[in-house]
């Protein structure tokens, strides 16, 4: 899998990209991210990448030659399965589309920022919209690092059997991962739950099961 992060702030992006199973998966060559700094794009002395909005307003936006001029070179080079703009009025982020975007070949992911990008750079270019969650944060940048973890770690050899994805939440039918625990088997008068002690696989996976669903429905019904 390739993905191709557009950004106008890159740096925000470079440590989390070298770090734990993202960079595993890199080493292994079954993801290959690049990062591309729109600046780089941009024309004049200072390369600028956002003007203000027409019609007034408050913020910046991203300005669309330096966005057309760097996708388009992408699209020239190769066929992208998707062209994704982070965006909190996206459709929601979740396991289901992370397991779909898992089996993409080349995606490019473009990061909003300030008061987001020229709606052009949108109709021209975007497959979809994507959203992490109903709340703001500074730039797409968090949100990009978001999708590209959900999604690397499906990729067939990236995680161990250990760290198997199969087990991980919203992939089983309880949704939620029951409660793990460890050595000791007490600990300050707290003992880990009998059935898991016993060996029996068959009441263990059950006990899991329940016990994951149970904290989903209790989660899921606060406000």
């Amino acid at each position: 899998m390739r993905i191709d992060v557009i950004s106008a702030v890159p740096k925000i992006l470079k440590s989390p990209l070298s770090e734990s199973i993202i960079k595993r998966a890199q080493a292994k060559k079954l993801a290959e991210i690049k990062v591309h700094n729109l600046r780089n794009y941009a024309e004049g002395k200072y390369r600028q990448v956002d003007d203000k909005p027409f019609g007034g307003g408050a913020g910046m936006v991203l300005k669309p030659e330096p966005m057309f001029k760097c996708i388009e070179k992408l699209l020239s080079r190769r066929r992208y399965d998707n062209i994704i703009y982070l965006t909190p009025q996206g459709v929601k982020f979740n396991q289901t589309r992370a397991n779909k975007l898992s089996l993409n070949e080349n995606i490019i992911l473009i990061c909003g920022h300030y008061k987001g990008i020229d709606q052009r750079v949108i109709d021209r270019f975007a497959t979809m919209e994507l959203s992490i969650g109903d709340y703001v944060i500074t730039g797409g940048e968090t949100a990009a690092l978001v999708v590209i973890d959900a999604i690397v770690r499906l990729i067939p050899g990236v995680l161990g059997d250990s760290e198997s994805a199969l087990s991980d939440s919203f992939q089983t039918e309880s949704k939620f991962d029951a409660p793990v625990y460890t050595r000791p088997a007490e600990f300050k008068g707290m003992k880990v739950p009998e059935v898991l002690l016993k060996g029996n696989h068959k009441e263990i996976q059950k006990w899991r099961h329940q016990q994951g669903l149970n904290k989903y429905m209790k989660t899921r019904k606060q406000k």
